[in-house]
């Protein structure tokens, strides 16, 4: 039975899928996005969160049977209420084989994988092919800007993206609009071409960057040094969307 990392569970989420749900927040993931504002997500070891409340490991290990049995205990309220459980982090996919167990021993759960898609192809599918709804986050198609500011190579993002056409899955794209960086024509253009044929699409949710991305950095221990301007505000191309037929959304 595998184990895993959680930082934090958040009950009562009405903002991470539909109805109410319970939040899972996986340590660990393979990119650095300058503007994280999850770092406590970053690593996959447990950390030391020092605030002025005082200090606060942020990291437990569970296994399997114990994370699903502890989420079990809401799966009538949860159900009744058109929610579930959402797998986010960090990025799940950096513990896949933990989350594929926990969602094995669910009672019949809603389940929503929250990624960035960037993670082995297999380990994509194997984790996709069994939750109902994927949010699917977006920063930038262009392979330049994605490795300046995330640290990776976007044709992992892409080709996990483009697997997403032969599942049977109900897929919300969330694009992140940092000013200068993703927020471009160029790129709200690409990600319209690359998303339309996806036949599970539901919409796009456009979330505008907000200057507290950094507030939990120094109570890690870390610096927040965001490469782009954070004073400028993201424009908004929705309308592309629109134009193919894709319904979006500001959040």
């Amino acid at each position: 039975m595998s184990t895993g990392i959680v930082f934090d569970i958040k009950e009562f989420a009405v903002h991470d899928g539909p109805g109410i749900r319970t939040t899972v927040f996986l340590k660990g993931c393979a990119l650095r996005c300058s503007w994280c504002h999850n770092p406590e997500g970053l690593s996959s070891e447990p950390q030391i969160l020092r605030s002025p409340a005082g200090e606060r490991l942020v990291g437990t290990r569970y296994t399997s049977s114990e994370l699903a049995e502890l989420l079990n205990r809401q799966a009538k309220l949860l159900s009744e209420n058109g929610g579930g459980v959402t797998f986010s982090g960090g990025e799940p996919l950096f513990q896949s084989d933990f989350v594929i167990e926990t969602i094995a021993q669910l009672d019949g759960l809603h389940i929503l994988l929250d990624t960035s898609g960037y993670g082995s192809a297999p380990n994509f599918m194997r984790l996709a092919k069994r939750v109902d709804m994927v949010y699917f986050d977006i920063k930038s198609l262009d392979a330049g800007i994605f490795k300046e500011y995330c640290g990776g190579d976007v044709e992992i993002v892409l080709q996990n993206l483009k697997q997403l056409r032969s599942l049977d899955v109900q897929v919300v794209i969330r694009v992140p609009l940092i000013p200068g960086v993703t927020d471009t024509l160029q790129n709200m253009t690409a990600i319209a071409q690359v998303i339309h044929e996806i036949p599970g699409l539901l919409r796009v949710d456009l979330l505008p960057y907000h200057n507290l991305a950094g507030a939990k950095y120094p109570l890690l221990g870390l610096e927040y040094q965001p490469d782009f301007d954070e004073n400028l505000t993201p424009q908004i191309f929705g309308a592309l969307f629109d134009a193919r037929d894709i319904p979006w959304r500001v959040l």
